[in-house]
C-alpha cells in the first residue's frame, strides 16, 4: 500500500465519521485520530521488528524512551 492510499483510506474514514456525525458537533477529534492511528500503527511496527525497541524506535524516528512510554499509554509493555 502507498503513502497515497494510506491518505485516501484516513480521508474516506473521516468522511464517514462527519457521516455518521450528522449534525452533532465533533470533539477533540486530532486526539481520538492519533489514538486510533497510533496504537495499530505501533502494533504492526513492533510485530515487524520483532519486538526489538530499539529497531522500531529508529523506523518510527523516535527516541527509544519515547517509544517505551508510548507503548506503556497503550499498554503494550
Amino acid at each position: 500500500m502507498s503513502k497515497k492510499n494510506i491518505e485516501d483510506s484516513v480521508r474516506h474514514g473521516l468522511d464517514a465519521y462527519f457521516k455518521d456525525l450528522g449534525s452533532e458537533t465533533p470533539h477533540e477529534l486530532y486526539a481520538m485520530m492519533l489514538g486510533i492511528v497510533e496504537k495499530p500503527m505501533l502494533e504492526v511496527v513492533m510485530r515487524q521488528a520483532g519486538n526489538n525497541q530499539s529497531k522500531a524506535a529508529e523506523w518510527l524516528g523516535l527516541n527509544r524512551n519515547t517509544l517505551r512510554k508510548k507503548l506503556s499509554e497503550h499498554q503494550m509493555l
